[in-house]
């Protein structure tokens, strides 16, 4: 187990901006960062990065918490795993405690997965550089395609030797299990219980996810036998999801946020090249159709996609649905062509850096312009083809959700294509209507399923208490938790009013100032109303958080968010960022000024505090009220005289505030 000193140095040292900004493009607003959610597919950024709380909030999906919490819900590491990634990323060196054969036994499946596939790239690793067959065979086909020793470091190459089942003997005698070896796909067992390597004979290709982590592989054969196939991938597994991931996405994330534009390619060795050329904001969709979950992959880090492709006919005319995906994910595309016989490999390969981008940047269209060229070639003087052709391009516009944009395509269109920008926009009126009828039938289809598999939950509920009455509670505790976890150890000047007596003998109410501890002013305040907090999740925050005060001098959130249960560490996260939700909406352009809380503390506390003494006084009138026999006459008058002492009880909190307030009920 790793020792607690290596977690706290960890949380000490790891930046929860630098971490997330591996993964998330993040923009600067104010004090925090905001980007766009990595959790949830959205077009304008509800994700915010605090690095003064060293805390993140997903609003769309409600996710947040810290940096450790980020690789697990991102990654899906388990605890050890997001501090072991996070001691690699900053240099430190993980101590551990001594760890059992059982404690092995019971690590999770998934996590015994990842090991396996590790496990696996060292060893290919291992035989390519440093076993006789590796060297001859896998060896010189790398240095043939022209890449140097750090670059098949760099992407953890390998080779997996031409014997039956060398591989699987081998994680065998170091005792990981076979089961987990057939899950990744590594070994095939069939059932007469014999088994053999997947990757027999291959050179191999690391596929890794965004943080680094080994997934599968992808294994070229050398030999010319016409019954293998050229390339294998892993199968699917609990780990690897081939629509999810994207090859070199690990090595290009940081070029591809800092360049603001990802090259798409569709080989292994065409992402590999371009990196060893200079090139590094380049990933491929490793021969798999382009899925919507791998352009998402890209949109976290840049809005703008260039594909790159060879001169292969067919293989233009496929991409164009690629584009089209890409166009409805809201993104900026341009395509790229090379010469007749080039692909990104082999072109890469062949011209200095400088030529390189130079070619990229003069020749990279707009995916109009591209299409039109590719198209035009077929329909040429066929009016038919050349309508159809129109159409297609009229479709692609029609995918993309900004219409500002669409309108500056469709004038695009009109102006090569030569034909009038209204047959266009009634084209693209006619498209549009269609998709939004039809996501409008879907929608009332699954409004309809979920309102039949719910109806009898329907009639349970309906007698629910009316959400107002349990909001307003809710509020006002939370906003307590709000103010212990923001301003909990702050020092604040709170007035109070002291009974003495004048030199008459008269008892006046004097204004005292004492400077105290905020949570101290709320716990004597709620102690002094003996008042416990409703909700069980904030009654147990606010105890806990009490308890903490007491025993340390100030508020570290990562150590504390260490020791919260998952839902716990959810709740404080939502509160703790919710100011910062203001952010996302850019107020102060619209020169609306949002006012902060800590402008006045000691206000903002006791407004709260007076708030919650004047619901729970309304609602004991109400009960009251509730309660009363209206047969006793005695009882209606010693109800009123009640009623009348709280009423001013009310009047004189709301006074010690400086302002009147309105009733709840």
């Amino acid at each position: 187990m790793i020792t607690r000193e290596t977690i706290d140095k960890v949380f000490e040292t790891a930046r929860v901006e630098e971490v997330i900004g591996d993964f998330v493009q993040l923009k600067r607003a104010g004090s925090n960062y905001k980007g766009l959610s990595p959790f949830s597919d959205e077009r304008s950024p509800s994700f915010m990065v605090s690095p003064v709380k060293q805390i993140w909030k997903d609003f769309s999906s409600g996710k947040g918490g810290s940096v450790v919490t980020f690789l697990m819900e991102h990654e899906h590491f388990t605890y050890p795993e997001a501090i072991r990634y996070l001691a690699k990323k900053y240099n430190i060196e993980i101590e551990e405690t001594e760890v059992s054969i059982e404690d092995k036994v019971e690590a999770n499946e998934k996590e015994s997965m990842y090991l396996v596939s590790e496990f696996a790239k060292s060893y290919f690793q291992d035989i390519l550089l440093n076993s006789e067959e590796g060297k001859a065979v896998g060896l010189t086909y790398f240095k043939e395609r022209g890449f140097t020793t750090d670059t098949i470091a760099k992407f953890g190459l390998g080779y997996s030797p031409e014997t039956w089942d060398a591989f699987t003997k081998e994680a065998l005698s170091k005792g990981y299990q076979l089961n987990y070896l057939e899950k990744v796909g590594l070994t095939i067992v069939r059932e007469d219980g014999k088994h053999f390597d997947r990757f027999k004979g291959r050179v191999m290709f690391p596929i890794q996810s965004l943080s680094g982590r080994n997934l599968g592989f992808g294994g070229r054969i050398l030999t010319n036998d016409k019954k293998a196939a050229k390339y294998l991938n892993s199968p699917e597994s609990e780990i690897y999801y081939k629509s999810k991931v994207l090859y070199g996405i690990f090595h290009a994330k940081q070029a591809i946020a800092k360049q603001n534009n990802c090259y798409l390619v569709e080989g292994y060795t065409d992402v590999i090249q371009m990196h060893q050329a200079g090139i590094e904001n380049v990933v491929a969709s490793s021969g798999t159709a382009l899925t919507p979950d791998q352009i998402r992959l890209i949109n976290r880090l840049t809005k703008n996609i260039t594909v790159l492709f060879d001169g292969d006919a067919a293989g233009l005319r496929a991409s164009i649905r690629g584009i089209d995906l890409i166009l409805e994910e809201g993104m900026n595309v341009k395509v790229c062509t090379f010469p007749d016989g080039d692909d990104p490999d082999s072109f890469a390969r062949k011209n200095s850096y400088d030529d390189l981008v130079h070619y990229l940047e003069n020749n990279a269209k707009d995916f109009i312009q591209f299409k039109a060229s590719l198209l035009m070639n077929e329909a040429q003087n066929d009016p038919i083809k050349k309508a159809d052709l129109i159409r297609d391009m009229v479709v692609s516009i029609s995918k993309i959700p900004d219409r500002i944009k669409r309108e500056v395509y469709i004038q695009e269109c009109s102006r090569i294509m030569d034909i009038s920008e209204q047959v266009l926009q009634n084209t693209l009126a006619q498209l549009v209507q269609k998709d939004i009828a039809e996501a409008g039938k879907k929608l009332k289809n699954q409004e309809a399923s979920i309102s039949n598999s719910n109806s009898l939950e329907i009639v349970k509920n309906d007698t629910q208490v009316s959400p107002d009455s349990v909001n307003i509670i809710y509020e006002l505790e939370r906003k307590i938790i709000e103010m212990l976890l923001l301003y909990g150890s702050l020092e604040a000047d709170f007035e109070d009013y002291i009974l003495k007596s004048n030199d008459e003998g008269e008892m006046i109410e004097e204004k005292e100032v004492k400077k105290v501890k905020v949570f101290e002013r709320i716990y004597l305040s709620l102690q002094e109303d003996e008042v416990e907090l409703a909700n069980p999740f904030f009654k147990d925050i606010y105890n806990d958080l009490i308890d903490y005060y007491n025993q340390n001098e100030s508020f570290n959130i990562e150590h504390y968010l260490m020791k919260l249960t998952p839902e716990h560490s959810q709740l404080v996260t939502d509160i703790l960022m919710s100011e910062e939700k203001e952010l996302l909406h850019n107020w102060e352009v619209k020169h609306i000024y949002v006012k902060t809380k800590t402008q006045n503390v000691s206000q903002y506390v006791s407004e709260t505090i007076v708030s919650l003494r004047e619901y729970l006084i309304n609602k004991l009138i109400m009960d009251m009220m509730n309660s009363f026999d209206k047969e006793n006459e005695n009882s209606l008058e010693e109800l009123m005289s009640t009623i009348n002492d709280y009423n001013k009880l009310k009047v004189n909190l709301t006074n010690k505030i400086g302002r009147i307030r309105s009733t709840y009920l």
